[in-house]
């Protein structure tokens, strides 16, 4: 269908039609000057018509019999890269070439840059947005493309102008909005976050990414009931399920000790916290279940690393996701006859929660990146442990509950040789607190509870470290929320992220890790332990708000889970008093982390695969 002049323009400009390809398209025909050797103004408009009418194939098909006539014709290496891109293949080339031969229009710099970012190339992305934007400085998407570039970056603050420059130049762009209310978020305005998150959503209520980041920022807040949370995240999944075709058949035999295809999907297959908590699971299940489960991995990137590597050697197919549309990816994942499909992502970024929608496994189950409901219909399951998800809190999620015996999670220790060192406090005489959470973690009353700790705790100090410390405004903005509750510059320590051995290293300068409310570390206090610096943690009742329970409990320390903020403070100024005692748990630390169910992949494996075998078979008495 052909879209109209106010609709947003096919081509993936950002652009409304009218000033975009039907005004490129209409100003073809009168004009004379088109190279000798390219393709003349009737053949361009018949290509832009099909195009707008949405004859993807047919576009494709026609575009590469005219290059193949008009090798050097940008336009029609621009309207083909569209077209691939629409069709869920690789644009990459084709506006590489597009702008080889126009190089001074904006859109194709643009085009060439979304392509080079959908690669993980961002650097290189950020390049062809600035080309864009020095070509049209009023281009808004480009604006848009160029925050993005920069947010991936980690130049959150770049990246934040970037989209308040977009919405000066197009107020209604819903993209920018939910760029920029990601941005904000990384920065803890989590409030102002949300209300761009929310404006996007009026402006373009299809908007399944800013949907996304919604639900995500709901994690961080502290006020909001759970029954308002459900409602959101089904308004989500009755999204998606629109747009969906979702599977009622399938040709997988219902036979339920057979060998069983394993389908994992996420963005997250590498360095990253999803990563380091399945390496050594995959590893284990590999040797464990050989025969029994085969993995499939569907990755949501296009670059690789020592952490991706590993898995994907664990694994029978792996399939790179990043230019795949979800109708296309479900097929694929039909095509694979995969049994038990898991989302490891949730409502985190670069999701692909849609395609679920459209159930092209039999069994689909939530687990590892997430903390709340999908709202997804289609999932079936939500994998979660006793201490993580009391029975209480079941009606809240969309998914049927299945409970791990000991723990949801089981993390892969560093493959790195930093020591522990000896309780820092020894040496400097006073108490070291330490955070290296997410700065978006830290809401007002975070601030608050750590205030009231370093209050209690004379001579104490707070060593902050995370990525959004890099950027002076963020620092100063840190400051002055502690110093309004009277905790001056010089009891802070803040610190910009590093490499993951400095970043491991820097525990050494802490004593007694503190846990953010009500969204505690995950892989943080993981390896927080991992380095002998016990962490204190508030047990809340969300989900979310319990997974410090569940570390400290299966890692054997109850007495570090505090029941609300006057015991938090409370056993703060206990385990800081006692430093004999924090010394000897700190030397034994890690030994007792790695001797805990929590770190022991072979007997997690066992389970996993226990529960993954138990899903199957309830699909299979009903098949």
């Amino acid at each position: 269908m052909t879209p109209g002049r106010n609709d947003p323009c096919p081509c993936g400009s950002g652009a409304k039609y009218k000033k975009c390809c039907q005004a490129k398209t209409e100003a073809a025909a009168p004009r004379a000057a088109l190279p000798a050797a390219g393709p003349s103004p009737a053949e361009c408009n018949q290509l832009a018509s099909l195009f707008h009418a949405g004859e993807l194939a047919r576009v494709e098909s026609r575009a590469r019999l005219m290059l193949a006539q008009y090798p050097e014709s940008g336009f029609v290496w621009n309207v083909l890269g569209a077209s691939l891109g629409m069709q869920g293949k690789d644009s990459l080339t084709a506006f590489q070439k597009a702008a080889r031969y126009l190089p001074r229009d904006a859109d194709v710099q643009s085009n060439l840059g979304s392509a080079l970012a959908h690669h993980g190339r961002y650097e290189e992305a950020e390049e062809c947005f600035r080309r864009a934007l020095s070509i049209k400085p009023t281009f808004a998407s480009a604006y848009t493309n160029l925050g993005n570039a920069l947010g991936y970056q980690g130049r959150t603050v770049e990246a934040t102008e970037c989209y308040r420059r977009a919405l000066r130049l197009q107020p209604d762009l819903a993209e920018a909005h939910g760029g920029l209310g990601d941005s904000l978020s990384k920065l803890g305005q989590v409030a102002e976050a949300e209300a761009h998150v929310r404006r996007a959503l009026q402006i373009k209520p299809d908007y399944t990414r800013a949907h996304s980041c919604l639900l995500f920022l709901h994690n961080f807040r502290l006020e909001g009931s759970a029954e308002s949370m459900l409602a959101e995240a089904r308004r989500f999944g009755e999204q998606v399920a629109q747009r969906a075709r979702p599977g009622t058949a399938w040709s997988n035999s219902p036979e339920p000790e057979r060998c069983l295809r394993i389908g994992l999907v996420s963005p997250d297959l590498g360095q990253h916290p999803v990563g380091y908590f399945l390496e050594s699971v995959l590893a284990a299940l590999a040797s464990q279940a050989e025969g029994q489960l085969e993995f499939f991995a569907y990755a949501q990137r296009t670059y690789a690393d020592t952490v991706s590597e590993a898995l994907q050697k664990c694994c029978r197919g792996w399939c790179s996701t990043a230019t795949l549309e979800d109708a296309a990816l479900a097929q694929k994942i039909r095509d694979d006859r995969i049994d038990v499909l898991i989302d490891l992502a949730g409502h985190t970024a670069d999701n692909r929660l849609p395609v679920f929608a459209f159930r092209p496994a039999p069994v689909q189950v939530t687990w590892l990146g997430y903390f709340a409901t999908t709202g997804v219909a289609a999932i079936d399951h939500l994998l979660a442990d006793a201490w993580s998800l009391p029975p209480s809190e079941e009606g809240a999620f969309t998914e049927h509950i299945w409970r791990m015996p000991e723990t949801r999670l089981c993390f892969t220790p560093p493959p790195l040789a930093v020591a522990v060192a000896a309780l820092p406090a020894l040496a400097t005489g006073q108490v070291t607190f330490g955070c290296f959470n997410n700065l978006t973690k830290m809401n007002d009353g975070v601030v608050l509870l750590w205030s009231r700790v370093l209050a209690a705790v004379p001579g104490s100090r707070l060593f902050l470290k995370a990525p959004q410390l890099g950027e002076p405004t963020v620092r100063r903005s840190v400051l002055e929320r502690f110093g309004a509750h009277g905790i001056g510059a010089e009891r802070l320590i803040l610190e910009a992220a590093e490499s993951r051995a400095g970043y491991l290293a820097a525990y050494n300068r802490v004593d007694i890790a503190l846990d953010p409310v009500p969204f505690p570390g995950g892989t943080t206090s993981a390896e927080s332990l991992w380095m002998g610096v016990p962490v204190l943690t508030l047990a809340g009742e969300r989900f979310v708000s319990r997974q410090g329970v569940s570390l400290l409990q299966n890692v054997g320390l109850p007495e570090w889970i505090a029941a609300d903020g006057e015991e938090y403070v409370a056993r703060a100024v206990s385990h800081a008093a006692d430093l004999p005692r924090l010394a000897a748990l700190r030397e034994g630390l890690r030994q007792k982390l790695l001797a805990s169910p929590f770190c022991d992949a072979p007997r997690f494996a066992r389970h996993f695969a226990a529960a993954l075998r138990g899903m199957w078979a309830q699909w299979c008495s009903r098949a």
